[in-house]
Parts: C-alpha cells; sequence; structure tokens
C-alpha cells in the first residue's frame, strides 16, 4: 500500500511540475497599469490569492465591481472595520528569568558562582541544592516553547480573518525574509515583538524596518549581538545584512563584512529594549563599500542602502515571491528602479505590482506553489471558519507540510517555489486536508502532552510506581553501547547538585500549569448547507461549484467526470436533494480526492 501510494505521488508530482512550464515572456516586464476595461472577478481572484490568502466567490465577484486600482488599494492599505484583537499572553514571564543563561550548563555554574540564578536561590543545604535552578531553567525552555505556539495560533487566527490580508502576506514575507526562530531566541516576548514589527513596518519603509530590525531583540539574540564587541567582532550579523537581507552574495568583500561588523559591535538589548554598550563599540575609521569613516551600524545601513543591488535584490526577492519565481536576472534593474522610484516604500512598490498587465499574464496566474501556511489559511477561508480549529493542530501540521511559524529553519528562511513539493510533501498535504475534513480520534493535544519527550512522561509514571528519584530518572536502554548523549545524561542523573530529567519533567508542569491552553475544537464544516444553498442540483454542479471555489487552476474535464462518477456511486443516485439527509461524508470524500490534486497546490 506505501509503495503504491508513493508511486501515485510521484505521478502527481510530475503533473505539478508540468504545470509549471513557464510561457515565454517579453523581454521587459510590462509594469504599465491594467486598463479599467481589461479587469473582472477572475483578475480579482488572483489578486486575492498573492496579496492575500484568497476569497470567496462573492468576494472575489464583489472586488471585480471595483476598478483595478480601488481594488488593489483596498489590498495594500485594508479596511477599518473589525479590528483585530491583541495577543492574549499568558502569565508566564518573570523578572529573575532575564537574562535567561544560554544553557543547563551556564545556569547552574552561574547559581554555583553568585548563589542565585534565575531568580531562585540554591538551597543551602541538603539534597541537590541546585535543583530549584535546573527546575526553573526548563520551566523557562519549555513555557517560552507553548506561548510561542500561542502566538503562532494567533498569527493564524490573524491571517484568517483579517481585513487587512495583505498585511499578513508581507509580514509573512519578512518572517521568511529576517528569519529567526524560538527555538534559539528562547523567550516568545521577543518573537511576539518581532512579529509586532512585521505588522507594523512591513508595507512602509524599508531602511525603517531594516534598521529596526537591526535593533530588534530578537535578531540581536539570534545572530549573536552579545559576543560582538570592539576586541572581539563577531561577523554574524554583518555577513547576513549584506548576504541574505540587503545585497545578496558576491556584492561586498570579505573586509565589508569585518568592517560593518565593527561598526555593529556594542549593539545588544536588555530585556526587550535596544542598548547600546558604549564600552563594547568600536568607533574608530572604517572603509566600507568604498567609503570611509566613523560609521556606526546606521550609517553601515544607509550605505548598503545606497548601492543599486539593494534595490535590485529586494525588489526581485518581493516580486518572486508575489509575482513569479522564474524571473530572470536581466529584468532586476527594471524592478529594482522602480523600488528606487518609490523611495523605498514597499507598499507603493507593490501597488505597482499589483496594478501592472504583467501581474496578470497567464504566465503568472496559477503558476505558483501555495507555501504551507498559505495552503492552510486559505483552505479554512474557503470553508468559511471564523477561527484556526484545534484539531489538527496548526503547528504540527504546518510543521510536517515544512513551514512552521517562528520556527525557520536557518537564518536564511525557507526556500519557497518548488522545495515545497515532493511526494512525501504532497502526501502531507493531502492528509492535512483529510485531518480538517475527518478529524482524528487519536488526536492528542501536543501543547498539554511532551510528545517530543517521552522520556518525562516515563520519569512521572516511575516516580508514581514509588521508584527513588535516580532509579527513576535512569534514561532506559544505557547500558550496552549506549551513545554519548545518554552517557552524558546518565553522569547528569548521578550529580548530587541537581538532577537534569528531574528538572526537564518539572518544568514541564510548571509550564503547563500557567500557559493558556489551545483551544481544541474541530472545524465546523456543512459541505452540505454548502451545495444546496449554491442551487447544486447534481454531482457535476457539485464538482464545478468546489473547482470554482476552490482551484484557481481549472481541472481537466476528464478529471471532473471521473470525479462526478466518483460522487454519483457513493451517493447511489445524481439527485442532490433527493440524497441531502446522508450526503455529508460523500462530499467531504470528494473534497478530499480533489484537493490533494495538484492543481490545488496552485495559486
Amino acid at each position: 500500500m506505501q509503495a503504491r501510494q508513493i508511486n501515485r505521488n510521484v505521478v502527481l508530482l510530475g503533473t505539478l511540475l508540468s504545470l509549471l512550464v513557464t510561457l515565454p515572456v517579453a523581454a521587459q516586464l510590462d509594469l504599465a497599469p491594467l486598463p479599467d476595461e481589461s479587469w473582472s472577478s477572475k483578475h480579482a481572484g488572483h489578486l486575492a490569492n498573492r496579496a492575500g490568502f484568497g476569497a470567496g466567490v462573492a468576494e472575489r465577484e464583489a472586488l471585480g465591481r471595483l476598478t483595478p486600482g480601488q481594488a488593489v488599494q483596498r489590498f495594500v492599505h485594508g479596511l477599518d472595520i473589525n479590528p483585530l484583537q491583541p495577543f492574549a499572553a499568558s502569565d508566564i514571564f518573570d523578572p529573575g528569568l532575564d537574562p535567561f543563561p544560554p544553557s543547563r550548563p551556564a545556569a547552574t555554574a552561574l547559581a554555583k558562582s553568585q548563589g542565585h540564578a534565575l531568580g531562585v536561590r540554591v538551597k543551602p543545604s541538603g539534597n541537590r541544592p541546585l535543583q530549584p535552578v535546573v527546575d526553573r531553567f526548563f520551566y523557562w525552555l519549555r513555557a517560552s516553547y507553548l506561548e510561542t505556539d500561542r502566538v503562532a495560533y494567533w498569527w493564524a487566527n490573524r491571517m484568517l480573518n483579517t481585513t487587512h490580508p495583505l498585511q499578513e502576506k508581507v509580514a509573512l514575507f519578512w518572517h521568511g525574509h529576517f528569519a529567526t526562530n524560538e527555538d534559539k531566541v528562547r523567550d516568545y516576548r521577543k518573537m511576539l515583538q518581532q512579529l509586532q514589527l512585521l505588522h507594523s513596518e512591513g508595507l512602509g519603509d524599508f531602511r525603517t524596518l531594516l534598521i529596526s530590525m537591526a535593533q530588534n531583540p530578537a535578531m540581536l539574540a539570534f545572530l549573536d549581538a552579545g559576543v560582538n564587541t570592539k576586541d572581539s567582532p563577531n561577523e554574524n550579523f554583518a555577513r547576513e545584512i549584506l548576504e541574505l537581507f540587503t545585497m545578496g552574495v558576491g556584492h561586498y568583500s570579505e573586509t565589508d563584512v569585518q568592517e560593518a561588523a565593527r561598526a555593529f559591535t556594542g549593539w545588544h538589548f536588555d530585556g526587550l529594549d535596544f542598548v547600546i554598550n558604549a564600552q563594547h563599540q568600536d568607533l574608530g575609521e572604517k572603509q566600507f563599500l568604498g567609503r570611509q569613516g566613523p560609521f556606526d551600524g546606521v550609517a553601515i545601513i544607509d550605505i548598503i542602502l545606497e548601492q543599486p543591488q539593494t534595490a535590485n535584490y529586494i525588489a526581485a526577492k518581493l516580486y518572486r515571491y508575489f509575482v513569479n519565481q522564474d524571473l530572470a536576472v536581466e529584468d532586476e534593474p527594471q524592478l529594482g528602479q522602480v523600488l528606487l522610484d518609490v523611495e523605498y516604500d514597499i507598499g507603493r512598490f507593490l501597488t505597482v505590482l499589483f496594478r501592472s498587465n504583467d501581474f496578470y499574464q497567464p504566465q503568472n496566474v496559477g503558476s505558483r506553489i501555495k507555501g504551507p501556511v498559505e495552503l492552510m489559511v486559505s483552505t479554512y477561508r474557503y470553508l468559511d471558519l471564523q477561527s484556526i480549529p484545534g484539531v489538527p493542530d496548526f503547528n504540527r501540521q504546518s510543521q510536517a507540510l515544512g513551514q512552521r511559524l517562528l520556527h525557520p529553519p536557518t537564518v536564511a528562511g525557507w526556500s519557497q517555489g518548488r522545495s515545497w513539493i515532493t511526494p512525501s510533501l504532497l502526501f502531507e498535504r493531502a492528509n492535512f486536508i483529510l485531518d480538517v475534513l475527518f478529524p482524528d480520534l487519536g488526536f492528542v493535544p501536543p501543547d498539554r502532552y511532551p510528545v517530543y519527550t517521552p522520556e518525562i512522561v516515563n520519569v512521572q509514571a516511575r516516580l508514581r510506581q514509588g521508584m527513588s528519584v535516580s532509579e527513576a530518572t535512569k534514561p532506559t536502554g544505557v547500558a550496552g553501547g549506549a551513545d554519548e548523549m545518554a552517557a552524558s545524561n546518565l553522569l547528569a542523573d548521578r550529580d548530587e547538585d541537581f538532577n537534569t530529567r528531574l528538572g526537564s519533567m518539572r518544568g514541564w508542569q510548571m509550564a503547563l500549569e500557567r500557559v493558556k491552553p489551545i483551544e481544541r475544537a474541530p472545524a465546523k464544516i456543512d459541505l452540505t448547507n454548502m451545495v444546496l444553498a449554491a442551487e447544486c442540483a447534481t454531482p457535476l454542479h457539485v464538482i464545478s461549484f468546489f473547482e470554482r471555489l476552490f482551484f484557481a487552476v481549472p481541472l481537466p474535464p476528464e478529471v471532473k467526470v471521473e470525479l462526478a462518477k466518483h460522487l454519483r456511486t457513493r451517493l447511489g443516485t445524481t439527485d442532490l436533494v433527493q440524497a441531502q439527509t446522508y450526503m455529508e461524508t460523500a462530499l467531504r470524500t470528494l473534497l478530499h480526492e480533489m484537493l490533494s490534486l495538484p492543481q490545488y497546490q496552485l495559486d
């Protein structure tokens, strides 16, 4: 069965790739505005897919009745209705947790040297005197991780319910561009602060966004600002701002990286605030991109923005994300000039793109593979859901599809495009649809059960059986060929000052006490009423209705006929009114089949 599924997915992958064959393009991008008389609901649907997360039939038709300029402005500026709720944080942070040590050994070493750490004093006597500190360390690791999952749910609900979808889509773009990961930052507050920055500045002035991001505590933590001092410059941020954030590989020298690193020395954070540690700052002369002076970090950024390559790089990346990944290199300067003409205003630049003839050319419509988050949110929008379901879990499902919010894989973010699709990822996309339409009966809320650390649950079970802490926390399978990590854990278990596994278990317990649970209701879906309200009378009418609602790429006629036959067989009739009392399961099975097709992966 598994081999047949893999073979089927290989065939589907081939079909999908064949749909992505790029049509011939003009020698120069046609960025002139689309004429008003050419505008239609079909164009409006394409705009809604790319500038947001799709739109229902009625919304597309309403957009189609506007002029193209009015429709684009609605996405760029949004509608001032139904303000979104701010994130409702759990009460999990205590002042003593800041600054948080980089590791458990660092936490215990600090506690040993000063008698306290993380707001907890070392026990003056008794067994395992450092245990409260270790418990506290693991508490914050678990609590921040779980709270970050809640932030991701909150963001996904914003994407679903917003009246300004481009604000969310641009934030998603910048999240992959300025990629930081909670696994290293270890502070949901910093991740939330950065996300709020992407929301507030993502459609504005790129200089403001770039400087704000360079001074953002999450970015500073992620790229090791704390070890960037004048006595020992760290090149991490300087390299990434040139290579990934502004210019791209090959447009600067190693000397430029080294000199920029000197300019960013002393940039650090105190809690959630940007600070400059003057004693670590290098105020000497620097030579950078052909300029000389006592540059600080802001001056370096301004010099970068003066380079035409910066505008070319940012404009091309925006085009590849919103229009077509297959942009010719020779077309990048044309886009870069547009970005310079609008003075790096991202909203104005996207207005030019979304208004252009080029944006609506056949080779740019239905040619883009949806990212996992876009796939999930748009599916929920088409189903007219009012909130992101708790089943399946949004975070675990998006991770299975290859894009977990607030956890990009590297500082380079996600690769996008064809990297979203492999035979196994196609299978996971189909499973996502299946789990939405037929919720998993064995679902366990991952925010209430440490599924990635089952050994911790075993420790608790052993303690309940009356074992001693040493016995209960002994790793299973350590004897006979244990690996280095298992041996290290065993040594930790023998340390009389603390017990690591006990601390990990206690950390989970304390985190679960304080982090608010994610609501776990499955999606409320009524396909029967949906198709009857659309006046579908036959199986083929249903196929056409679902195609119009969900698909940017039309299905081949023979596929539609075959799907209609399947629905007819399951219903035992072609009369939907006659079958309305029992056809919900058949409709869900049909929709699962349809949304697993290659065409649904495109917008």
